[in-house]
């Protein structure tokens, strides 16, 4: 009895011991917060950069079509390894992104609608790179021939107010879902090419029926809208007015602006769209060299910076590398007091790719062409830059 009741006692204390060290390995687990293989707390954290709310020279693109080429399948790579279209815009030397944002995109789309804004920009803050809102407001692009008013708000198209009255709503509702993202944009621009004016016809410049910065009352009740709007959600961003053809926006003392801000008009940032090959009367150099003279004209007169919210070269010319070169060179030559920077618009198609819409009956847009100014190839869904277009972005 004595030898089975200490070899007993010699098994407790050995089970003991046992339970012991598998107490002890728990307990360990649960401190540490390592656990077995597969668990969430292994994979090493990812960190998201803050969010770049300013740069000294916006080297940018406008990149709205990305998110719908990516659902097609489409990727973009470069000579130097890089593969998606962040890194390889980083690798040509842009810091920036332009994303432009409709109402309700037109026929059923989801592209440049709200959700696709963010989508992309919380891929751009994550890739380190600062951003621009454009608001187009309206359903489908907006230039000096076409302010469209958003099917939405088409009840009430004749009245300032009301209109004003959306426009501030919808600056506000899609500011704050940036916001919740955790985007701040370094710039907002508050219209589309708003040469004519905006959001038609409660916001159209009356150049027929008035004179002087009284033409320009019903477009700034709406702009202003839009302005305060940016504020109330980032006081601190920068807000910009873009109208088209830089090449002819400093004529005379830049009259435009003069008169926009006699009407009360408000912006921090003047933007100009420069396309040097669009003009079939004037050579390229003509067209930068009238491009620069807006740039200094308009600076000096508004005591405030220019922004060329978008530029576009024929990449079927010999000289297009050339001439978007020439003009980099020039603005930067500036200095960054006069030019806030340069954004190059939709530079990631091929020429041959078009979006959905473009095929769809009954749009507005149905049978438009390819875009021509994009500066990547293509081989297969495979899209690479045009270096000698955009490598000057990297200079």
């Amino acid at each position: 009895m004595r030898s089975s009741s200490a070899f007993s006692r010699k098994c407790i204390k050995l089970m003991n011991k046992i339970l012991s060290y598998f107490l002890l390995v728990a307990l360990s687990v649960a401190l540490t917060g390592c656990g077995c293989e597969g668990d969430p707390s292994d994979e090493e954290e990812v960190v998201v950069p803050d969010p770049v709310t300013s740069v000294s020279f916006a080297k940018g693109a406008d990149i709205s079509w990305a998110s719908e080429m990516l659902s097609k399948g489409i990727t973009f790579k470069d000579g130097k390894g890089a593969e998606g279209i962040f890194p390889v815009l980083k690798n040509l030397g842009m810091n920036s992104i332009r994303l432009r944002v409709w109402v309700n995109p037109i026929g059923g789309s989801s592209w440049s609608g709200q959700a696709d804004l963010v989508n992309m920009a919380k891929q751009a803050r994550a890739a380190g790179m600062a951003i621009m809102v454009d608001f187009h407001y309206s359903d489908i692009f907006a230039d000096p021939g076409r302010q469209t008013i958003p099917s939405a708000w088409s009840s009430y198209s004749g009245d300032v107010s009301k209109v004003a009255s959306a426009v501030s709503s919808h600056t506000v509702t899609v500011l704050n879902a940036l916001k919740a993202a955790g985007v701040i944009p370094a710039w907002v621009q508050v219209g589309n090419e708003t040469d004519n004016g905006m959001v038609w016809p409660a916001g159209k410049i009356d150049w027929e029926n008035k004179s002087g910065s009284a033409r320009y009352s019903d477009y700034v009740a709406v702009s202003n809208a839009g302005y305060d709007a940016v504020k109330q959600v980032f006081p601190d961003t920068p807000v910009i007015v873009h109208i088209s053809n830089a090449a002819s926006a400093g004529d005379y003392d830049g009259w435009f602006f003069k008169e926009f801000k006699q009407a009360g008009g408000k912006f921090d940032i003047i933007g100009l769209s420069h396309y040097p090959m669009s003009d079939s009367k004037k050579s390229w150099s003509e067209m930068n060299s009238a491009a620069i003279s807006s740039i200094k004209t308009l600076s000096a007169k508004q005591s405030c910076k220019v922004m060329v919210c978008e530029v576009g070269v024929k990449p079927s010319s010999s000289d297009a590398g050339a001439c978007i070169k020439a003009f980099m060179n020039s603005v930067k030559a500036l200095g960054t007091g006069v030019c806030a920077g340069v954004f190059y618009w939709e530079p990631e198609v091929d020429g041959k790719w078009k979006p959905d819409i473009y095929s769809k009956s009954g749009l507005v847009c149905s049978g438009w062409g390819a875009y021509d100014m994009g500066a990547f190839t293509s081989s297969g869904s495979a899209f690479s830059p045009i270096t000698s277009i955009l490598g000057c972005f990297s200079e």
